[in-house]
């Protein structure tokens, strides 16, 4: 197994507001560090953010990071729906950092050669 500098992951969240989509995205900065764009408040129905493409992000293992609680601050208005897509470690990765912080309800997924996509839905 290699351990690469960096997690490249995609999240795409419908169904809340750009401050939910944040709060999605700073749950998971302790993981994959800062996200390459943070979601607008342009009023869009569609949120998406990038990790990894070009930043070192934190790799800590079981206990170095990875898995924490997010901090109280992590909280969303109403329950969306957020779709994972990226290398199978980096969504793994998403979804126990998510899974600790909000109620998870996977609806679905999909793996490719090299690559996943998990459709979570996240409730308050």
């Amino acid at each position: 197994m290699t351990s690469g500098t960096h997690l490249a992951l995609t999240l795409t969240l419908t169904g809340g507001s750009a401050a939910d989509a944040r709060a999605v995205v700073h749950t998971l900065e302790p993981v994959f560090g800062p996200p390459d764009t943070l979601p607008g408040d342009n009023g869009a129905t569609v949120h998406t953010a990038s990790f990894g493409s070009g930043s070192d992000a934190p790799t800590g293992g079981e206990g170095e990071g990875g898995g924490e609680k997010p901090s109280a601050a992590a909280k969303l208005s109403t329950a969306v729906t957020v779709t994972l897509q990226g290398s199978p470690e980096a969504v793994r990765q998403a979804d126990e950092t998510l899974s600790a912080a909000f109620t998870v309800h996977e609806e679905g997924a999909a793996s490719g050669d090299q690559e996943q996509e998990r459709e979570l839905r996240l409730e308050p």
